[in-house]
């Protein structure tokens, strides 16, 4: 049986699940808000808080040695996926790059264009529940290619506490020179702002 609601009925209620979505994402500003200025104040005391509180796990540098050791178990043919993607990410931006152009304008000065790549960047590639290994590769490759010096990444650790191997494993494959195991917010604002920790 189909239910049959009038339409008056149907628009009063769309206005209601309006207005509680509205209130949500108010909620959510204001949460994420409060938690972008305690990190920006307290540092990575707060960044520590924050992920024991919502991914009950402290927050820590991924080391050279984790990051080998996620790559050397990921399967060989995720690999060679990642590796063969890597080239044709990396192939397609060098294409794209934008480079440095000068030349002399007709009254006799020098003029053109200087593209430079930033000291450094911070990239946020999800992970806490899957692994979106593509994120960090279309990431860091384009960034790495503009000239980007260091590329620091932040990742939420999964239900076990742990990151996902095919995540650090394209870390590997794309440049990435630091990696902190902290997702959400606080990961957001430690990049953002910096802390004892997180450059």
């Amino acid at each position: 049986m189909i239910r049959i609601i009038p339409a008056d009925r149907a628009q009063d209620q769309l206005v209601a699940m309006r207005a509680r979505a509205a209130q949500k994402n108010a909620d959510i500003d204001r949460a994420v808000a409060n938690i972008m200025q305690t990190v920006k104040e307290e540092g990575f005391a707060a960044v520590e808080r924050y992920s024991m509180q919502f991914d009950r796990t402290a927050p820590y540098e991924i080391s050279a040695q984790r990051l080998e050791q996620a790559y050397q178990n990921c399967p060989a043919d995720l690999i060679a996926a990642l590796e063969h993607a890597a080239a044709n990410i990396r192939d397609y931006n060098e294409k794209l790059l934008a480079k440095t152009v000068e030349w002399n304008s007709p009254d006799g000065g020098r003029v053109g264009r200087v593209v430079r790549g930033l000291s450094r960047v911070g990239i946020y590639v999800p992970g806490g529940t899957a692994a979106y290994p593509s994120s960090v590769l279309m990431n860091a490759i384009p960034a790495k290619v503009a000239g980007v010096e260091e590329i620091v990444m932040v990742t939420p650790p999964g239900k076990d506490g742990k990151v996902n191997p095919a995540i650090l494993a394209a870390a590997k494959i794309a440049g990435v020179d630091m990696i902190f195991k902290v997702g959400g917010a606080q990961a957001v604002a430690a990049l953002a702002y910096g802390t004892q920790s997180v450059p």
